[in-house]
């Protein structure tokens, strides 16, 4: 079986940490395929599969939505229901780049002082803290 198995091309992975009470570490895979039309849906509704490996067996899902971008933001939140259920199952706690949590949320003013580029919106944004958040940069010769 190729990487990509029954979800179909990979499209978005993160990789976890479950953490033990005794500290021991286990990695954690979510992979998202790519969203696509359900051949089932007599209304153009679109499915988007996941991937988790670690934390018991390995397990493949779907979300489905009206369209792709539903169906992929609800196979993320899923997939996050799925992660919490197995870490709370398994006593541990799951972490991403060595902070707790799946950071699967997107929170602008969260981003602001952590190394590295910070979170993008549009337009561009003073934070309550003196903090700017940048524009998101468009295609090339867009301002």
């Amino acid at each position: 079986m190729d990487m990509t198995g029954e979800i179909g091309e990979v499209v978005a992975e993160r990789r976890l940490e479950a953490v033990a009470a005794d500290g021991t570490r286990t990695p954690v895979t979510v992979r998202f395929g790519r969203p696509r039309p359900d051949e089932l849906s007599e209304h153009g509704d679109w499915r988007c599969p996941h991937r988790i490996r670690g934390l018991g067996e390995e397990v493949t899902g779907a979300a489905f939505g009206v369209d792709s971008l539903q169906a992929l933001l609800l196979s993320v939140y899923k997939a996050r229901l799925v992660l919490e259920e197995r870490a709370r199952a398994a006593s541990a706690r799951l972490e991403w780049l060595g902070l707790p949590g799946l950071g699967f949320t997107v929170d602008p003013q969260a981003g602001v002082g952590l190394p590295g580029p910070q979170f993008a919106v549009d337009p561009p944004a003073t934070l309550p803290d003196g903090g700017r958040v940048l524009p998101a940069r468009g295609a090339p010769g867009e301002q």
